[in-house]
């Protein structure tokens, strides 16, 4: 099956580099140059990987990104002339996968995208789960081979990095891991950031499959420590 990238971008002169470069190695691509023309481009033909910069017209690569999150877990790789760090910690927040700071050589480009297809679309034996399906109290389910989550067959629309840590502490019911730990195993670098991130990844995780009202937790935190999946939730 061919690879698919959608880039958004208002810069028309990157965009015609960086098709011709992806199409040079193979892959479709489709560039657009608003924020609503890419989510409308999305919603007629999947992509396997999101190009998107930050700074658009009328709609911010933020807000774009936002919009996808709500219902697809393609990987994006955000594009942005900003140097900052509150923004790279805003877009991984959002759900971006990667982020590459403009000006960039075409040969980082190229090997972040090819890094990102090749962790979420070819080598699905790398998946952070090495069991087939995960069944727990709830209903919560977890597919690992469709990347899929669903409680009482409801499907949960999670970001890949969502998925990743809801799958990595789940396959290790009662472990306790502290939030440097879970960034080196999910995001596979060295830890980069403040513990803010790592606790509004655990956040918004909490809110996409727990209630209030529902006896079982999921994730518990355990105070000055770090995160542990409930083993009194497993099946």
């Amino acid at each position: 099956m061919r690879k698919r990238i959608l880039i958004i971008d208002d810069d028309v002169e990157l965009c015609s580099l960086l098709l011709r470069c992806l199409e040079r190695d193979g892959y479709e691509v489709c560039a657009v140059h608003t924020g609503a023309t890419g989510l409308n481009r999305l919603e007629e033909k999947e992509a396997t990987l999101v190009v998107l910069d930050v700074m658009l017209p009328e709609m911010s690569g933020f807000d774009v990104l936002t919009e996808i999150r709500k219902t697809k877990s393609t990987p994006v790789l955000m594009l942005t002339a900003r140097d900052s760090e509150n923004d790279k910690i805003l877009g991984l927040k959002s759900g971006a996968d990667d982020y590459l700071t403009k000006p960039f050589s075409i040969n980082e480009f190229m090997a972040r995208v090819e890094s990102l297809i090749r962790r979420y679309t070819i080598l699905n034996h790398d998946n952070p789960c090495k069991e087939s399906r995960l069944a727990f109290k709830g209903g919560l389910l977890i597919n690992p081979v469709e990347r899929s989550v669903s409680i009482q067959e409801k499907k949960i629309a999670l970001t890949n990095k969502e998925f990743d840590l809801l799958c990595f502490l789940a396959e290790n019911p009662g472990q306790v891991f502290t939030k440097k730990q879970l960034y080196i195993q999910i995001w596979q670098e060295e830890y980069a950031f403040d513990d803010g991130n790592m606790m509004a990844y655990i956040s918004k995780l909490r809110r996409k499959i727990e209630k209030k009202d529902q006896e079982t937790s999921y994730i518990q935190t355990i105070w000055g420590v770090g995160y542990r999946f409930n083993k009194e939730a497993v099946l």
